[in-house]
């Protein structure tokens, strides 16, 4: 079953480039900039990575960020993530940044948005994998705030796919940034939003209804209202869940008491994906392994977890056709 995960042909579709920030990369980049930080050593910096909850993990994901200040350091970061997704059979991924987290700290939207682009463009020539970038605003910020994030990147459009919308959940409603995902969409830009990790199934019917949200970024709590899962499959909208996240954030004290078996069995169309790796514990592949371990997933689970990561990707139908293709080749190969 691992052989099995490991070269199966898979897409990310729910992924934090800030959240991949592996310590020894942080502490070499640090280094570059003399930016001091609170830790000695990679193994200390390590250590920190250990969370109870969303707000606890966000403390230290806002630190890590702060290291990063020029265009080479969002390349580095990006590409670094672009290499394991070759390792892993990844074979698209939709890459969410936060330049709130970035424009915030002085560093210019050009500097973010070119560094992290151009790892991808590199890694499409080297590694042959696609990438789409959704520019998440940040959700304990202000509307204005976003809408000023929204005209920064408007030079920009043309390498950004979709807008998202991330940070602390709780007390953040999705209804809180309607007129800027109105905006946004009118800019040309595909909706997409977190929702119902930490917040309630209300949170999921606002992304829903009022921001017209294409996709949910986790949705666990949409389990709460048999009404809304009812909606959620007639719109044909896919999930995109991240199991050691709900683990390592206590959203599921234990992957055995994870929702993804449930979800799959009422009709729900889940993904997997690792959400901020680094720090969860994990690359998109152990998170297949550990989840299917935990709730004794088939071969065919997997396969239909995968084939769902190409079907709801932001890609054109015939590029979807392709890797679902090259999806059901490997799975009949490999079934027995």
């Amino acid at each position: 079953m691992k052989y099995f995960i490991e070269n199966l042909p898979k897409a990310e579709l729910h992924l934090h480039i800030e959240g991949t920030f592996e310590p020894e990369l942080l502490f070499k980049i640090a280094q570059r900039n003399k930016i001091a930080i609170p830790f000695a050593s990679v193994e200390e910096l390590r250590q920190a990575y250990k969370f109870d909850c969303l707000q606890d993990f966000l403390n230290i994901y806002y630190q890590g960020a702060d290291v990063l200040q020029t265009e080479e350091d969002f390349y580095d970061l990006t590409y670094a993530y672009l290499e394991k997704c070759d390792l892993q059979n990844v074979r698209h991924t939709e890459i969410m940044f936060d330049p709130q987290t970035h424009t915030e700290r002085g560093v210019a939207f050009a500097t973010v948005i070119n560094g992290i682009s151009k790892a991808c463009k590199d890694a499409k020539t080297n590694f042959g994998i696609t990438s789409f970038l959704i520019m998440s605003y940040l959700r304990h910020m202000t509307e204005e705030e976003a809408f000023e994030t929204l005209k920064q990147s408007i030079p920009f459009k043309d390498k950004i796919k979709a807008i998202g919308l991330d940070s602390s959940e709780k007390g953040n409603p999705p209804s809180k940034f309607q007129k800027v995902f109105e905006a946004s969409v009118k800019e040309g830009y595909i909706p997409l939003a977190h929702a119902g990790e930490e917040g309630d199934a209300n949170y999921v019917w606002e992304a829903l209804d009022l921001l017209k949200i294409k996709r949910i970024d986790h949705g666990n709590n949409a389990l709460q209202d048999d009404k809304l899962v009812k909606e959620i499959i007639k719109r044909n909208m896919a999930l995109t869940v991240c199991p050691l996240s709900n683990k390592a954030l206590q959203v599921v004290p234990d992957l055995k008491n994870h929702p993804l078996k449930k979800m799959m069995e009422l009709g729900l169309k889940p993904t997997i994906n690792s959400d901020d790796p680094a720090y969860f514990g994990g690359q998109v592949n152990q998170n297949y392994i550990e989840i299917q371990e935990a709730l004794n997933l088939t071969k065919r689970d997997i396969y239909e977890l995968a084939k769902n990561s190409f079907e709801y990707s932001l890609l054109d139908d015939a590029a979807k056709k392709k890797h679902m293709t090259a999806l059901e080749e490997y799975y009949i190969s490999k079934k027995g």
